[in-house]
């Protein structure tokens, strides 16, 4: 594996020619070796840690938690979903059903009825009435209020055309005092006093605004070139040949630290796979295999043999005891009954026979008629 191998470059946008590898320099080649070999040292057995843990984690994960997930939520669906469910679909519907009806009997049917046979006959004779009063409104305000009405609006403009001759009259008044008294004598005093000290006042303002600009234009060009001087450029002098070469030092240096931290968790995860397959492998022949054999060559072949030579006859002569001592206890069973049924016709003799009864048959000629019967109907 080419531990030098540069990176390739981002991919060309169509329309434009490939740009020009640029070449690395003498700093990138020095660093790139040494770092990628000890981040490498580092990285392996982290990775190798990381690869442990996930597996592990796999492992609980699939043989620990998710039987653990299933088993309870089974156990949640048995004490809560279940239970909630019969309470609702035995309890809760039933008694809401229940309770809907006699909601509807208690008051919907009440209410429909009282709608019905009350209140719309009692609404058509309010609206009856409420028309009969809006008609009478209505000839009222025609034949009375709107002959008012217009006299009181002919009588308000004659009062109002009045009042507007006056008010036009009094306001032409006003208006020539205070034109005279007032607008005259106050554009005279701007024209001839005010505004000359005016501009007085705004042409010193002028000259003093000038001077203190120039004042300040003159400290702030000194303060400027004091502070370039003394701050600026030692500061961009720092910056152009100090701080920037050590910075690109440090951008080269940290990128290849990234790269070499890349490119070595990918080669710890080969190296980490590896020594799994290693491990396992190891494992599988000092243990797996071992015990594989042991159980196929071993094993299996001293449980047949105990099973032919010792477990089967033994289950035989079992199931031979069994059945002797079944057979042994129905005898004993039945000498019992022998026993108790000797004593029975000792002490209280020989049980009566059950006499037959003579079915009569359908078809025969003795059967009962009218005439032969005895019932209470029919006796002389």
């Amino acid at each position: 594996m080419d531990l030098q191998k540069p990176s390739a470059g981002p991919p060309a946008r169509p329309g434009h020619e490939p740009a020009e590898p640029r070449g690395e320099g003498c700093l990138t080649v020095a660093v790139r070796l040494p770092v990628r070999i000890v981040v490498l040292v580092l990285v392996v057995p982290v990775r190798m840690v990381w690869d442990v843990l996930v597996a592990g984690g796999r492992l609980l994960r699939d043989a620990v938690l998710r039987p653990a997930g299933r088993a309870l939520a089974r156990l949640a669906w048995a004490v809560l979903v279940w239970p909630a469910r019969t309470l609702w679909r035995y309890v809760v519907v039933p008694l809401a059903k229940a309770l809907g009806r006699t909601a509807y009997v208690l008051l919907v049917a009440p209410a429909v009825w009282l709608y019905r046979h009350v209140l719309t006959p009692l609404g058509h004779g309010i609206g009856w009435l409420a028309r009969g009063a809006a008609a009478g409104l209505i000839r009222l305000y025609r034949t009375v209020l709107t002959p008012v009405g217009h006299g009181i609006a002919w009588l308000a403009r004659g009062i109002a055309l009045v009042l507007a001759a006056a008010g036009a009259g009094i306001w032409a008044v006003v208006a020539r005092l205070v034109r005279y008294l007032a607008v005259v004598p106050a554009r005279w005093l701007y024209e001839w006093v005010l505004a000359p000290v005016g501009r007085g006042i705004a042409w010193l303002a002028r000259g003093l605004v000038r001077l203190v600009r120039t004042v300040f234009l003159g400290v702030g060009a000194a303060i400027y070139w004091t502070l370039r001087v003394l701050l600026v450029l030692p500061a961009l002098a720092l910056w152009r040949w100090v701080l920037a070469p050590v910075g690109r030092a440090l951008a080269v240096v940290g990128r290849e630290i990234g790269a070499a931290l890349s490119h070595a968790w990918r080669v710890a995860g080969y190296v980490s796979r590896a020594v799994g397959r290693f491990l396992g492998r190891l494992f599988r022949w000092l243990f797996v295999e071992p015990v594989r054999w042991m159980y196929r060559t071993v094993l299996t072949p001293v449980g047949h043999m105990v099973r032919d030579v010792l477990l089967r006859p033994a289950a035989e002569a079992a199931r031979a005891v069994g059945r002797t001592v079944r057979q042994a206890l129905a005898a004993a069973r039945e000498s019992v009954r022998q026993t108790r049924a000797d004593i029975r016709r000792a002490l209280f003799g020989e049980p009566r026979a059950a006499r037959p009864v003579a079915r009569r048959k359908t078809g025969s000629s003795e059967a009962r008629t009218l005439e032969r019967s005895r019932t209470a109907l029919t006796k002389d």
